[in-house]
């Protein structure tokens, strides 16, 4: 009798782990099948980087469909770095009175893909060709960066250049997102 109990206690365990793994099995073989199409789009140049990237941001790798997967990657990973290189080129502004006019225009770049990112989330929806061309436009704001400040020596200017680095590897995964919604 007591053997019986075991196994029914058993079964029952099993049973109950097989259903609660199941859905989260599940959501994750549809997310990194979302996020899998997003990085094979042909401007992501860095297959790698964008699987790392994706997949470590849970609102990503538990996005349900392509849209909110691309909302996500625009909102939580390329906005922020945009918002976080206009606000060191806005100090660095202020630190370093030889480099104020550079930096005050680095800034100005950095809020121009700011506001290019936000028009391109209110398009994602409704236009995913014109939310494409909102991300593009912002490689022009990059290289406007890189030829104020790539040839500095300064400690800020070489900091500036690595966020707009960074910023180059994050704006195709931006693209990427918008194309895979049908831009």
């Amino acid at each position: 009798m007591a053997s019986s109990s075991h196994c029914f206690l058993i079964f029952s365990v099993a049973l109950l782990l097989q259903v609660l793994v199941s859905p989260v099995s599940a959501l994750t073989l549809t997310s990194t099948k979302y996020i899998d199409k997003l990085c094979q789009m042909p401007l992501v140049d860095n297959k790698a980087f964008c699987l790392q990237t994706l997949s470590a941001y849970p609102p990503a790798a538990s996005a349900t469909s392509l849209l909110p997967l691309a909302s996500a990657v625009i909102r939580g990973i390329v906005l922020p770095q945009a918002k976080k290189s206009a606000s060191f080129a806005d100090e660095a502004a202020k630190k370093e009175p030889n480099l104020k006019t550079q930096f005050q225009t680095c800034k100005e770049a950095y809020e121009s893909i700011g506001d290019s990112l936000m028009s391109a989330l209110e398009e994602l929806k409704r236009s995913p060709y014109v939310a494409t061309y909102d991300v593009m436009t912002c490689t022009d704001h990059t290289s406007q960066v890189k030829n104020l400040v790539g040839k500095n020596r300064d400690v800020a200017s070489k900091t500036l250049i690595e966020m707009t680095m960074q910023m180059e590897k994050l704006l195709p995964l931006a693209i990427g997102s918008t194309q895979v919604v049908g831009g």
